[in-house]
């Protein structure tokens, strides 16, 4: 009887372990989800290929950024710049993807 307690008693801290661990798991997948985004937007700007993949000046782009969104000038900055990614986002869906070939018209060869 007392083995058999025991052993209830395992299995449920066991199965309170793994909802627990769930839970971490989730969140981890959740932050990793949005530092793999992020790193898309770096891409997308062109960042990564204009600073040669330099990490330190790509941080020191980012902290003059954030200098800005801590002065006088956020919100205008903040405009401007949903106004351009507004319009970067407009434009990729606008155009063919870039491995498409295109082919001229009939009639034009």
């Amino acid at each position: 009887m007392i083995a058999r307690n025991r052993a209830m008693v395992h299995r449920l801290e066991a199965r309170q372990c793994r909802t627990g661990k769930r839970d971490w798991v989730m969140k981890r997948r959740e932050r990793t989800r949005r530092l793999i985004e992020l790193g898309g937007l770096v891409q997308k700007a062109g960042l990564a290929e204009l600073t040669d993949n330099d990490r330190a000046v790509l941080l020191g782009a980012f902290l003059a950024v954030a200098a800005k969104l801590r002065s006088e000038k956020r919100e205008r900055a903040m405009t401007l710049w949903r106004r351009r990614s507004k319009r970067a986002f407009a434009k990729d869906t606008q155009s063919p993807p870039a491995n498409v070939h295109q082919t001229e018209p009939e009639g034009n060869t």
